[in-house]
């Protein structure tokens, strides 16, 4: 099915709202080339810096999290900003440009300071970039004067901003940086020094894993390891709260969003909470640039499926739902329910209320069948989480004391 998936992101209209976003998918005019070809509709050049910083990367600069018989849920990044000269850089950002005048290109930079800002600026407009994105947020930088050491500090952020206003007319978004407890007062200060939106998140500061038998972090370089970015699909969760806290903090702001996308579930998540267009890394690196022929099918089959017409009104809507958990109504109990045709009897639901909630599920070994207890039982629904085969739905619901029955949405 092929629905309009167009939207318009700060002035500048995307065919689909999907991009690149600044990273090793990005990294060069073939890469971005070949992504355009299969359907993207924006790539963010991965970050460019000025010409006195050179990158000197280390290997191996990859690791994963793993959870049972998953390939990775959540990747470790030690790479940083574009290793190419800057010349380079500008020069595939002026052959993107021409082969490719109706894709959206859009060019992050991240300079040391102001001087860096203004002339990085200036260079990726003239080279024919639509749209900048300013990378105050890569956590595993060299220099503190880079990054996501910046984008802990707003003040910083505000006059980096301005300084960027200054060397280009041209649309511009800050790159936020999750590494913080409050992401709404530093996007305030980018967008009050000129940024026009905001792109989140950046990958979030981690140690993966642990050599257990040489005690160094993973991966190892010449016997050290270091803390570094985080990214992949265990990081939507913490995504998706910092854009539906920023579009109640800044109600009218326009947010690119990042981090976990994989799939077209995904996307229509970030852009119920407040994305426009969604920028993806990890999933590339797993299962290639094609996957957006999937995301595009997928999220035209939902749009149509629910009655929208367009993104534009999709944007945002999931976040009335979105409440302080002190107004949440606990004045009821949902009992979980078993399906005794689907139940296979591995007894997980019994172990997990037993061991870890509150000893309300009865086992039946005989029939190696569980039997809720309600006299217990206090609808936490752990027992449906770790069910396996998904044999556990919501039943019965109980008013707790003299509450008065009224409709319950589940």
């Amino acid at each position: 099915m092929k629905k309009d998936l167009s939207i318009t992101f700060l002035g500048v209209k995307f065919e689909n709202p999907f991009c690149l976003s600044s990273s090793p998918v990005g990294n060069c005019y073939e890469m971005c080339a070949k992504a355009y070809d299969e359907g993207w509709a924006g790539v963010v050049f991965k970050t460019i810096g000025p010409k006195h910083f050179v990158i000197n990367e280390v290997s191996p600069r990859f690791d994963a999290l793993t959870k049972e018989d998953t390939p990775f849920v959540g990747f470790k990044n030690m790479e940083q900003i574009a290793e190419h000269s800057l010349e380079e850089n500008l020069r595939d950002l002026r052959r993107l440009k021409q082969e490719y005048p109706n894709k959206v290109l859009i060019a992050s930079i991240m300079g040391t300071n102001e001087a860096d800002w203004v002339e990085l600026a200036r260079l990726v407009e003239e080279a024919g970039a639509d749209m900048i994105e300013m990378n105050l947020s890569c956590p595993q930088m060299t220099s503190h004067e880079m990054g996501s050491d910046v984008g802990t500090n707003a003040e910083l952020c505000k006059k980096y901003c301005q300084a960027v206003k200054r060397g280009s007319s041209l649309p511009m978004m800050a790159k936020m940086t999750p590494n913080v407890t409050d992401m709404v007062s530093i996007a305030k200060a980018c967008l009050e020094g000129g940024a026009d939106g905001i792109a989140t998140i950046n990958t979030i500061k981690s140690i993966c894993n642990v050599d257990l038998d040489k005690k160094i972090g993973l991966p190892i370089v010449n016997g050290k390891s270091s803390i570094s970015g985080y990214s992949g699909k265990a990081v939507k969760p913490i995504a998706l709260r910092f854009i539906q806290q920023l579009r109640t903090g800044i109600p009218d702001v326009e947010i690119s969003g990042i981090g976990g996308i994989e799939t077209w579930e995904d996307a229509a998540e970030f852009i119920l909470l407040g994305s426009k267009t969604l920028q993806v890394t990890t999933a590339i690196m797993q299962y290639g640039y094609r996957i957006v022929e999937d995301m595009c099918s997928g999220l035209s089959y939902y749009m149509e499926e629910q009655g929208f017409n367009s993104l534009e009104e999709m944007i945002g809507i999931a976040n009335q739902n979105i409440i302080p958990c002190e107004e949440l109504d606990r004045s009821y109990v949902v009992y979980p329910s078993v399906d005794d045709k689907k139940c296979v009897g591995c007894g997980r639901c019994y172990i997990s209320c037993f061991d870890g909630g509150h000893q309300a599920i009865e086992w039946n070994e005989k029939d190696r069948r569980p039997f809720i207890n309600k006299d217990k039982c206090v609808g936490c629904h752990l027992c449906a989480t770790v069910c396996p085969v998904k044999c556990i739905s919501k039943g019965d619901i109980k008013f707790k004391g003299k509450t008065q029955k009224h409709d319950v949405t589940l």
